[in-house]
């Protein structure tokens, strides 16, 4: 009988440590997290508007996934599944919790909570990534929020017929494109030196001329595809490789913003400017760097980037069509040509 007693009363307090554990007293979100999230909304709403018109009106809903809480964050209908801990006045958002059941290593954007768009982002330690990527990568993952609150995003991603049917949305990432087929690498690794190459020149008297055979290179690159997997690599490109152009737009506007006094305080924070100045260089060495049968559709980020500044050169009105004419970005400028997504 005092066995038994034992286990009741054993019971009993590992019945209140997980109350406790998940009950509004214990469960907070640490300050430093809050503060970087703070950071990213301020950057977006200061900037935002100043590339993408339009983007100040997209909330920006977070769910921040921690080892074993999370904590969604200005979302305008938080789930039921969701207990609310607090009004907080360092993010000016109501905060509300639940026990993980997200991988806490994502850095992802899709409707997690009420069919709602929403960034999942695990914390810095858990997803690799220092205060200042931390905070980039966060606008980058708005930019997603930007883009599928476009009228009709779904319905025309659905008619690329590229899913095969398949309804979660991995088909994005699993996509049989032919990453290892001779033909298509060929083509692949001289339209990504004409395109390394025009980058570098803008600006300069070259610029017309490489841009004329970089132009070339990327009409023998999408004759070598067949007219889905031309499909596929134009909607990445469109989609998360102008992604990490926006990062970079951002980082340029950010040369001189002062951060709060706080962020700069944190341990691991660089400053935006030379943050910047490095990840422009990374970006570049990998348009050529990263070889498509490897990379895969890694590889199409920084060819976004890359085109997309090629695009500012050559029309600087081209981000006004960006979600009335989707996913062919050599639509967005005359000087590409009269190429067409086949």
């Amino acid at each position: 009988m005092r066995r038994v007693f034992k286990y009741l009363l054993l019971l009993i307090f590992l019945c209140a440590g997980w109350s406790t554990a998940f009950g509004q007293p214990n469960a907070r979100m640490r300050f430093e997290d809050k503060v970087r999230i703070r950071e990213a909304m301020k950057i977006a709403q200061l900037y935002g508007e100043k590339i993408w018109k339009g983007m100040q009106k997209v909330p920006f809903a977070i769910v921040l996934v921690t080892d074993s809480v999370e904590f969604l964050i200005n979302h305008p209908a938080p789930s039921s599944d969701f207990n609310l801990l607090e009004d907080d006045t360092i993010l000016a958002s109501k905060i509300y919790y639940r026990k993980t059941v997200l991988d806490k290593r994502l850095l992802a954007t899709f409707p997690a909570v009420g069919g709602f768009n929403t960034i999942v982002v695990g914390t810095p330690e858990n997803t690799g990534k220092h205060s200042t990527d931390w905070i980039i990568t966060l606008l980058h993952e708005h930019f997603h929020q930007y883009t599928y609150s476009s009228p009709d995003y779904y319905a025309a991603v659905e008619k690329l017929e590229l899913s095969g049917g398949e309804q979660s949305g991995m088909w994005m990432l699993n996509y049989p494109f032919p990453y290892r087929d001779s033909a298509v690498m060929h083509y692949y690794r001289k339209y990504t030196v004409a395109l390394s190459k025009t980058l570098t020149s803008i600006g300069t008297d070259s610029f017309m001329d490489n841009f004329m055979e970089y132009r070339n290179e990327r009409r023998s690159f999408q004759e070598a595809l067949k007219p889905a997997d031309y499909r596929y690599f134009s909607f990445q490109v469109w989609q998360e490789g102008l992604a990490r152009y926006t990062e970079h737009k951002f980082l340029e506007l950010l040369k001189t913003y002062e951060p709060s006094k706080v962020v700069m305080e944190l341990a691991d924070f660089v400053s935006f400017k030379k943050y910047g100045k490095g990840f422009y260089q990374k970006q570049l060495a990998r348009i050529t760097d990263y070889k498509l049968e490897k990379g895969r559709r890694e590889c199409f980020y920084a060819l976004g980037f890359a085109e997309g500044l090629i695009l500012d050169k050559l029309n600087s009105s081209w981000r006004e069509k960006y979600r009335s004419e989707r996913f062919y970005v050599e639509r967005y400028s005359d000087e590409f040509g009269s190429q067409e997504g086949k």
